[in-house]
């Protein structure tokens, strides 16, 4: 078997383990000599505010979600040795999974790299682990970095 992996993508969202993530996606680029895509999926609040909240204004809240977007990958583009490294960050709203997903899809990635997080049980039992849902859904081979 010839394997040639030519596309990364790597799921980050500020924690350790996305961090960690990131790193081994760099080392697995520059090896492989392939493109390298940094994703950061931002989940759009749902549901009720609470009593006597008002959700902020959509501007406000784009505004919000995107410097938020930015500053996570401005500080991952700064820590991350990715000299010598074709890359590109891509920054998505909704739901990590279906987003990091539609990414690889249309990237044709040849792997995804993402961090396994430490979620609640209530939120696993709820939601699912991303890692989970992600290496059973994914169209490529996923790897998780504890």
């Amino acid at each position: 078997m010839n394997w040639q992996i030519s596309t990364v993508v790597v799921g980050i969202d500020g924690s350790e383990s996305s961090r960690r993530a990131a790193e081994h996606a760099v080392a697995m680029a520059r090896h492989w000599n392939a493109s390298l895509k940094l994703v950061t999926v931002v989940r759009t609040p749902e549901g009720w505010w609470g009593i006597g909240g008002a959700p902020p204004s959509p501007e406000a809240l784009s505004s919000a979600l995107i410097e938020g977007q930015q500053q996570i990958l401005a500080e991952f583009e700064q820590d991350l040795d990715l000299e010598g490294i074709e890359y590109e960050t891509v920054e998505e709203l909704g739901d990590p999974v279906s987003r990091l997903i539609a990414v690889c899809e249309t990237s044709e990635a040849d792997m995804l790299v993402i961090g396994r997080r430490g979620a609640g049980l209530a939120e696993r039992v709820i939601l699912g682990s991303t890692a989970d849902r992600l290496a059973h859904d994914a169209p490529c081979p996923v790897l998780v970095i504890p």
